[in-house]
């Protein structure tokens, strides 16, 4: 082609030329769903990885709607929740929980997410919840979406008896449920690890 776009030389391509041209305008499927930036990245993003899908992400103490099962006998409401830590890929999720408010460093210690649901490693088990992420493309579409499925699904049970609290776990989201009490950091319990024990 010259350099307006015309081409030149036009000829039948040989075998070898056409296996050549195939290869150029392939685009192979995982390299075209990659994770991206969709603009300026979101400030509470600790780490992301486009080629494992990998990211990390933190959020601050907040007010959030939880649901709890009927046979938790907690009733569903607006609860304080401590900071967290999140780390995601498009096929699972883990959780942590975190002192303070402050954007943690990689010697900050992790806790143990003081909810239903979510095993001593973190995982978090989502149930019958439809988990569609494969098409989401961007940093922070993705964040979204996994706090959507985490906080939108019903907390229903301890995994493998692990009580992830000081104390009684059922008690604990009964009393702060349609409070205003903010979350008693006093109830979590900490982990064997520190943030940069999950980018090894």
């Amino acid at each position: 082609m010259d350099k307006n776009g015309a081409p030149i030389n036009a000829h039948p391509l040989t075998v070898h030329e056409a296996i050549k041209l195939a290869e150029s305008l392939t685009v192979e499927k995982d390299k075209a769903n990659k994770l991206t930036s969709d603009g300026i990245l979101p400030a509470n993003l600790l780490y992301f990885d486009a080629e494992s899908d990998k990211i990390m992400w933190y959020t601050k103490p907040q007010f959030r709607n939880l649901y709890f099962t009927k046979s938790l006998g907690i009733p569903s409401g607006r609860c304080h929740t401590p900071a967290m830590l999140w780390t995601a890929d498009r096929k699972s999720l883990n959780v942590y929980a975190l002192i303070g408010n402050r954007k943690p460093t990689l010697n900050s210690p992790l806790f143990y997410a003081p909810f239903f649901n979510v095993n001593e490693s973190g995982n978090v088990c989502l149930g019958s919840v439809d988990v569609q992420t494969e098409e989401k493309g961007s940093v922070k579409e993705l964040m979204k979406l996994w706090e959507t499925y985490f906080f939108n699904s019903y907390f229903s049970h301890l995994m493998a008896e692990h009580n992830p609290v000081n104390g009684n776990c059922v008690l604990l989201w009964e009393d702060l449920s349609g409070s205003e009490k903010c979350f008693p950091e006093n109830m979590l319990i900490k982990t064997n690890q520190k943030l940069k024990d999950l980018l090894k």
